[in-house]
């Protein structure tokens, strides 16, 4: 048997191993990503086998922590994709203007600087106040930095620069306080976002969502859960709502393609079709 044949049966016994101690699935994710991540994992533990990890998942948190923190995506920026903001505030804000209450979710928000890009943009088009703004992630440890809103000091002028190319009306320093090598979010920015751990492999729906992101994570699962998500993503959504994709992602051949039509082809922004598919 080749060496990579027996990897993938190691790989296959430690994700059997997370799900069935941990709750956490993944053996629908990018077989290719996840693969160079764990091995990644077991060279700067010193281990020589991946299925020396086993017994570490089953009987360490502490180590099964870092095995999480290596398979989450935390690739994020404040106001990242100066495009996706402008379609936002340009296109999709004078519709969610129309509704007495939105609700938006923000999927695998990591630690939240996009989410609280979106409520600074949400706040300048006049919708905050009636919006409730949800935030979600796998990982616990990323979430717990969202909910607190604060950040390194040494992003900020590239921040800076993003919200002004994404549309920006003010100055971003109205929205935080700084203090010695760190920002804070303003709390008028923080009471409107709900931040809350889930599992898209196995939790259930938000229901009447307005506008939903998810944003760069469908690309690291296979086929099978892109459906399963992608249908979750669509009942969530309220008839007419938006759908923002990544932009390596798309919903052609995807089990839920003929239940939205193209709003912003380049930004990846699709709507929902009503029930007469109109």
């Amino acid at each position: 048997m080749e060496q990579a044949d027996r990897e993938d049966i190691e790989i296959e016994l430690l994700l059997d191993a997370m799900e069935h101690t941990h709750g956490y699935d993944f053996r629908h994710y990018s077989r290719t990503s996840l693969k160079r991540r764990l091995i990644h994992r077991m060279k700067m533990s010193k281990l020589n086998r991946l299925s020396e990890m086993i017994p570490l998942v089953l009987y360490d948190e502490a180590f099964f922590e870092l095995i999480l923190g290596d398979l989450s995506i935390s690739v994020t920026a404040m106001f990242r994709d100066k495009s996706v903001f402008n379609v936002i505030r340009d296109k999709i804000a004078t519709t969610l203007q129309t509704y007495a209450r939105v609700n938006v979710w923000h999927v695998g928000c990591s630690t939240g600087e996009e989410v609280y890009s979106l409520a600074i943009l949400l706040q300048e088009e006049g919708l905050l106040d009636k919006t409730r703004l949800y935030a979600t992630d796998f990982n616990k440890r990323s979430i717990a930095i969202a909910e607190k809103g604060i950040y390194s000091a040494d992003k900020i002028d590239a921040y800076s620069k993003a919200y002004l190319d994404s549309g920006g009306n003010d100055s971003l320093s109205n929205y935080y306080r700084e203090a010695y090598d760190s920002i804070k979010i303003n709390d008028s920015l923080r009471k409107n976002i709900t931040f809350a751990h889930h599992n898209l492999v196995k939790d259930g729906q938000f229901a009447e969502m307005h506008l939903i992101l998810c944003r760069n994570v469908l690309i690291y699962f296979d086929a099978q859960l892109q459906n399963q998500v992608l249908t979750l993503l669509h009942d969530s959504l309220i008839h007419r709502g938006f759908l923002v994709l990544g932009n390596k992602e798309s919903l052609s051949f995807t089990a839920v393609q003929d239940g939205f039509e193209e709003f912003d082809r380049t930004n990846r922004v699709y709507r929902k079709l009503d029930i007469t598919g109109s």
